[in-house]
């Protein structure tokens, strides 16, 4: 599938991961202890054949920037291939002419001059596994002019509150685009990913300049399907989903894998999920340990109780800590009989003098990077 050119895109303003972005953008997100966000759509990617692919960064780039490397990880062909990391020129946390679409203008003409025939675009802020050779052959199969992935579900009065829907006729075909309000729980949530040919994305981009300084390409998208200017249509997403859209969809994100049914949904023998590796040694469990239903990294110290929880690389549990309903993010240190509940604890924090943090798992707290608790 080198004839496609893969695009990892950021997120828009109206998604914003309260205390965590501070840091780092979403893509630079750890997950499960041991990945980031973005190992998931490059990985796509590079197990699809997809070896051209560019990562476009809209704020705070260094922690990204310095887990990307140069992507020999991913399992890249270097010498056909490359793993391009893409800067938009204002890192403002909420400049709305800082689109997608502007990014896009601003590296057209080396996607002119690229031999490749089609474009995959997928949010570096989604977490799902996906063939898109597969998806390009139904693309093409279709004869659709835009092809947009999309998930079912069922619980959309409660969830995906910061997504967008597609709305389907009966033959697929993709009518509008429109935001999630919580008021129906029966949606298919628009997973931000397209598949076209190269000449409708740089026509698009073109026509989305001249509609408005502001939009993004699921606007002209929209105005395209109302306009039915396009053949556009909506292909079915089938297994593990979780956008990280605020602090509690990366909470939820996290823990929801601590059922092995959505663990074997997500992670297949046949499709690797690359990263960049540490060499750090394996986990040690006291005697006083006491570890249930969690995935612990390498390097921890588990001397107290952690349960339902993930926790990260070279993280402290001291004695008679409780850790339950919680993501521990790296080098964090709980404390001699803390007892924390329903938190993200951001990386390198020390919680030791505050004996009791506890949250609502519906609505989780955050200790921030760094903090001494």
């Amino acid at each position: 599938m080198a004839r496609a050119l893969g695009i990892i895109s950021f997120s828009e303003n109206h998604i914003w991961v309260e205390g965590m972005e501070t840091y780092r953008s979403i893509p630079a997100f750890s997950f499960l202890g041991r990945y980031r966000v973005v190992d998931f759509p490059i990985s796509n990617m590079s197990n699809s054949g997809i070896d051209r692919i560019q990562v476009y960064i809209r704020r705070k780039p260094c922690s990204l920037v310095e887990h990307i490397g140069r992507g020999r990880h991913y399992n890249i062909n270097s010498k056909s291939g490359y793993l391009q990391m893409v800067f938009t020129e204002s890192q403002e946390d909420k400049d709305y002419y800082n689109t997608d679409i502007k990014a896009y203008a601003d590296n057209l003409d080396r996607m002119v001059k690229a031999s490749n025939t089609h474009v995959v675009i997928a949010p570096g802020y989604m977490v799902y596994t996906q063939d898109f050779d597969e998806l390009l052959k139904t693309h093409e199969e279709s004869g659709a002019d835009v092809t947009l992935l999309y998930h079912k579900v069922d619980n959309a009065k409660e969830a995906y509150l910061s997504c967008d829907c597609l709305d389907l006729n009966k033959q697929k075909g993709v009518n509008s685009i429109v935001r999630n309000n919580g008021t129906t729980k029966n949606r298919n949530i628009f997973m931000d990913t397209y598949i076209m040919k190269k000449e409708v994305f740089m026509d698009l981009v073109q026509a989305a300049q001249k509609a408005s300084s502001m939009y993004t390409m699921k606007h002209i998208i929209n105005d395209m399907c109302q306009a039915q200017e396009l053949n556009i249509i909506g292909v079915a997403h089938k297994g593990f989903f979780a956008p990280i859209d605020d602090l509690k969809g990366y909470y939820d994100a996290n823990l929801s894998l601590l059922n092995p049914e959505n663990v074997k949904s997500l992670f297949r023998n046949d499709w690797p999920i690359y990263t960049r590796t540490s060499d750090s040694c394996p986990t040690q469990y006291y005697e006083t340990a006491d570890v249930k239903s969690s995935f612990i990294a390498n390097g921890c110290q588990i001397e107290g109780t952690v349960e339902n929880s993930v926790i990260g690389r070279g993280c402290v549990i001291k004695p008679g800590a409780v850790v339950k309903n919680c993501v521990v993010l790296a080098d964090t240190v709980i404390g001699n009989d803390v007892h924390i509940e329903g938190h993200v604890v951001d990386r390198l924090a020390k919680v030791t003098r505050m004996k009791e943090i506890i949250a609502d798992p519906a609505k989780p707290g955050y200790v921030k990077r760094n903090d001494i608790v």
